[in-house]
């Protein structure tokens, strides 16, 4: 399956979303294969070999129901993740890695765009700027799914731009793999404009 979308697999910044993702043996084949376009490109160097695994590891997103499951699933990636830069748990890299699958890796209903506690599902986006730091924007998944229909010609919505649609709830300041590895779980981002 994943060989019909080789292409995007192969990009380390291409996002996937699981809406069923169980203990996450598709994600895994994502992963597997974004290691392996990073191994490709920065082999060379460690510092950006690092950084890219973790941008592979952001753009990786899934929704599942069974709370088990979803933790489980968190597991096996941080596994893979952590077996091919040589982790262990208690460095930076780890915890921010763990960090960003807690983000991205929902216990939820894809159907109701709802978590388990009734939330609306959210889901951040991570974008590596360069030289060690990251930006986080966290966006609604209600919201981003309903755009297709907001942007078809006709419609009521059609006027509107995509910065009006792609709007996040959240936007945090630009942070290095230390800095929100250290971040307790829920701290309130500072808003940035």
């Amino acid at each position: 399956m994943l060989d019909l979308v080789k292409g995007e697999t192969e990009r380390i910044d291409s996002r996937f979303l699981e809406p069923a993702c169980g203990s996450g043996n598709f994600l895994v084949e994502v992963l597997r294969r974004k290691l392996a376009a990073v191994e490709l490109k920065y082999s060379r160097s460690d510092f950006e070999k690092r950084h890219y695994a973790l941008l592979a590891i952001m753009c990786i997103y899934g929704i599942e129901l069974l709370p088990d499951n979803i933790a489980e699933c968190r597991s096996n990636l941080l596994e893979i993740f952590a077996d091919y830069l040589a982790l262990d748990a208690s460095q930076d890299l780890h915890r921010a890695a763990s960090h960003v699958l807690a983000q991205n890796l929902v216990n939820g209903n894809a159907l109701s765009m709802q978590t388990t506690d009734g939330e609306p599902i959210t889901f951040a986006e991570w974008g590596y700027l360069g030289k060690g730091r990251f930006q986080r924007r966290d966006f609604r998944f209600d919201v981003l799914t309903g755009s297709a229909a907001f942007s078809a010609e006709g419609s009521l919505f059609a006027h509107l731009s995509k910065h009006e649609l792609f709007t996040p709830v959240k936007t945090y300041p630009p942070m290095t793999v230390s800095e929100f590895a250290h971040k307790a779980p829920g701290d309130t981002p500072e808003k940035t404009e």
